[in-house]
């Protein structure tokens, strides 16, 4: 959802900046690396402490390096199945820092071990609707859906609910409350785009299998070929969690860049 949209729109406005890493000799796949590092240092050094506003300041810093190792990739010419699988398995990795500390923070200071398991839930959630849509693409299914809550909207809806929570140590009253509730937002919306996928996945195995008999005409042919991809974000984001290729969340030409949330 927010990937069709707001990928587009960051691309250009980090292009020049893209542009200016190549001229200095920096690879894709450095950037991919060193982004997903922010991520998780950020993540797991500052949420564990309850420091939701600088642990969203330095995520951000490094999350949009997921567009511009893409944004690199185009320029360069560069279209490898190494570099989306490498993407791709990364952002799993950030993904899972993000909610795994928050899961921390709840489990010691925060002390809810029901919004522990919230978090827990989200995290797994997330990897496993990232994990439908590239299963099923693996078989040869187009898995025509992206789903109501992709990796571009468990990201934004977390973060930015982190970082205004995190406005509290400011003195900013009940402001704190917003991260919970997001991530009860997450967790249902999750739950709600992995049942749309294994719904869509088991209509489509079927279709195949009737189109597969003998004498039948396989009724969404042209469907297959235009079907829209995950990806960000991949949970996802223009995207497509081709592990049809190894892939998983999100189709890019290095596509460091694509869940999903998805």
């Amino acid at each position: 959802m927010l990937n069709k949209y707001a990928r587009a729109f960051f691309t250009r406005v980090l292009t020049p900046f893209a542009t200016f890493l190549i001229r200095r000799g920096v690879s894709p796949d450095t950037v991919t690396l060193l982004g997903t590092a922010g991520v998780v240092a950020g993540a797991l050094v500052f949420y564990p402490m309850g420091e939701f506003f600088w642990g969203t300041v330095v995520i951000t810093l490094f999350v949009f390096s997921d567009l511009v190792d893409g944004n690199m990739a185009r320029q360069l010419g560069r279209s490898s199945r190494w570099g989306a699988f490498l993407d791709s398995t990364l952002d799993r990795v950030a993904d899972g820092a993000i909610f795994g500390g928050f899961a921390l923070w709840y489990a010691g200071g925060g002390d809810d071990i029901a919004l522990c398991a919230v978090s827990i839930f989200c995290l797994a959630s997330g990897q496993v609707v990232s994990y439908t849509k590239a299963r099923g693409e693996s078989i040869g299914l187009p898995v025509a859906v992206n789903g109501l809550v992709e990796r571009a909207e468990r990201l934004v809806i977390s973060l930015v609910a982190a970082g205004l929570a995190g406005l509290h140590k400011f003195g900013v009253p009940g402001i704190q409350y917003l991260l919970p509730i997001a991530l009860w937002i997450v967790a249902v919306g999750s739950l709600v785009t992995l049942i749309q996928r294994v719904v869509t996945v088991r209509r489509e195995s079927a279709e195949a299998e009737a189109a597969a008999e003998p004498g039948a005409v396989e009724p969404g042919a042209a469907e297959s070929d235009a079907a829209g991809r995950d990806g960000v974000g991949s949970d996802g984001a223009g995207s497509g969690d081709a592990e049809s290729a190894a892939v998983e969340e999100k189709q890019k030409p290095q596509e460091q860049g694509s869940e999903a949330a998805k």
